[in-house]
């Protein structure tokens, strides 16, 4: 499943990072906090991959 959004590309990024161990899990912040917890590496890869070209910053619910 692609990213729908900038920002929800940088989150997935960001708690990929964190899941790696490349990043410290406690300086992530809202969405991908809940995102290292609740998704695989293999979903964090997929969402931090997808191009950001013709991406909204956010998309509403």
């Amino acid at each position: 499943m692609p990213a729908k959004s900038k920002a929800q590309q940088k989150a997935a990024g960001a708690a990929l990072s964190a899941k790696r161990g490349e990043t410290p899990k406690s300086e992530l912040k809202g969405a991908s906090k809940q995102m290292v917890e609740s998704m695989s590496e293999q979903q964090l890869e997929e969402f931090a991959s997808t191009k950001r070209k013709g991406k909204p910053q956010h998309v509403a619910k």
